[in-house]
C-alpha cells in the first residue's frame, strides 16, 4: 500500500505540468517596435526565443512586457505572443528558470531582474505576464515592493493554479510523511525537484500568498475552464486532453481580494490560451486586447496581422 501511495503521488505530480512544442527561432522580426536604444545583461531576462546571446535590446523610453513561462517551458516557447506583442509596436523580455527549483526563490529572481531591468533602463513600465506555473512566480515576485520605486507596474496572471496543484495533493498530506518512512516526501522531490513542497494545497506558498505592492496599478487575472478541451485529435477521436487545471484550482480567495484585480474566464484549454504550432492564441489575443495590455489592431493591418499569425502557428485563425 505504501509503496502505492508513493508511486501515484509521482505519476501525478509528473502529469500537473503541461508538455507543450517550442516555436523556435534565434531572432524577432522587429514589428512596429521603436528602435533598441539600450543593450543590457540581465541574469534570468532575455529576449523570447531561443538564441544563446541572452542580450535584451529594446528602447528604454518605452513600456516592456516580461513573459513568464510555465514548466517544461522556454523562452523560445513565448516567441509567438512576442511577436504579437511586436507586431503592435510593444516589446518584450522573457523570464527565464529553473522549473524544479523552490517558487519562492524563482519569485525573487524574478523580482531582482525587473529591479535591475528598471535600475539600468528606467523603462516607464513594466506588465509581467505569466503563464500556469509562470503565474505563481508572477505573483510572488510582486508581493514585496522593489529597490526602484519609480516604476509602474501591472499584473497579468494566466491559468495559474493558485489553490494548489490537485495533482499533488497527496505530497501535501504531512501526516503520510512518517507513514512512508519519509518515503513520500522523497518521492515528490525526485518527482518535480524542490518546487514539490510549494505546489501543494498546504504549503505555505499557496496558503500565504501574500498581498501585491503598492507598485502594482492593475492585476488581470485570465482563469480558464479547461473542461473538454483537446490538445491532440486523431481521426476526429481526443488523443491527449488539454484539461491540466480546474477553475478550482485556479482560484484562491487571498488572491482574488484585492480592488485593483480584474477577473477574466476564458473557455480554453490550457496550452491552447497561449498557443503552439497547433493553434494561435486568439482567445488571449482579445482578452488582452480587451484589457488594454495588446494595443488595437488597426484596421488597415488586420490582413497583415492575420498573415503572421498564419506564419507563426499552423492555424491563425482557430
Amino acid at each position: 500500500m505504501v509503496r502505492i501511495v508513493i508511486f501515484m503521488a509521482a505519476v501525478s505530480l509528473l502529469g500537473g505540468c503541461a508538455t507543450r512544442q517550442a516555436i523556435t527561432a534565434l531572432d524577432l522580426e522587429p514589428g512596429r517596435q521603436s528602435p533598441p536604444s539600450i543593450t543590457i545583461n540581465i541574469p534570468g531576462l532575455g529576449p523570447c526565443t531561443d538564441n544563446p546571446d541572452r542580450s535584451l535590446r529594446f528602447d528604454a523610453s518605452q513600456p516592456i512586457n516580461v513573459l513568464v513561462h510555465g514548466c517544461f517551458g522556454s523562452s523560445g516557447q513565448f516567441r509567438g505572443l512576442a511577436q504579437v506583442l511586436a507586431f503592435h509596436g510593444q516589446q518584450s523580455a522573457c523570464f527565464t528558470y529553473d522549473d524544479r527549483a523552490k517558487l519562492a526563490h524563482s519569485a525573487a529572481a524574478l523580482r531582482t531582474a525587473i529591479e535591475q531591468l528598471a535600475e539600468q533602463s528606467h523603462v516607464p513600465q513594466v506588465t509581467v505576464i505569466g503563464h500556469s506555473q509562470g503565474a505563481l512566480i508572477a505573483r510572488g515576485s510582486l508581493t514585496e515592493s522593489t529597490r526602484t520605486p519609480h516604476v509602474d507596474l501591472r499584473l497579468v496572471t494566466v491559468s495559474g493554479p493558485f489553490s494548489g496543484i490537485e495533482s499533488a495533493r497527496t505530497c501535501g498530506k504531512s501526516w503520510l510523511y512518517p507513514l512512508t518512512l519519509g518515503l513520500l516526501p522523497l518521492s515528490c522531490y525526485v518527482a518535480t525537484g524542490p518546487k514539490w513542497a510549494d505546489i501543494t494545497y498546504s504549503s505555505r506558498f499557496i496558503r500565504e500568498p501574500g498581498a501585491l505592492t503598492d507598485q502594482v496599478a492593475s492585476y488581470l487575472k485570465i482563469d480558464t475552464d479547461e473542461r473538454d478541451t483537446c490538445r491532440y485529435e486523431e481521426n476526429g477521436r481526443c488523443i491527449e486532453d488539454d484539461d491540466i487545471f480546474s477553475l478550482a484550482e485556479q482560484r484562491n480567495s487571498l488572491v482574488e481580494d484585492d480592488h485593483r484585480l480584474t477577473r477574466v474566464e476564458v473557455q480554453a484549454g490550457h496550452v491552447e490560451i497561449v498557443g503552439d504550432k497547433r493553434v494561435a492564441p486568439m482567445k488571449l489575443i482579445a482578452v488582452l486586447q480587451e484589457h488594454g495590455v495588446v494595443r488595437p489592431t488597426e484596421p488597415g493591418h488586420a490582413s497583415a496581422f492575420r498573415l503572421l499569425l498564419s506564419q507563426i502557428y499552423a492555424v491563425g485563425g482557430k
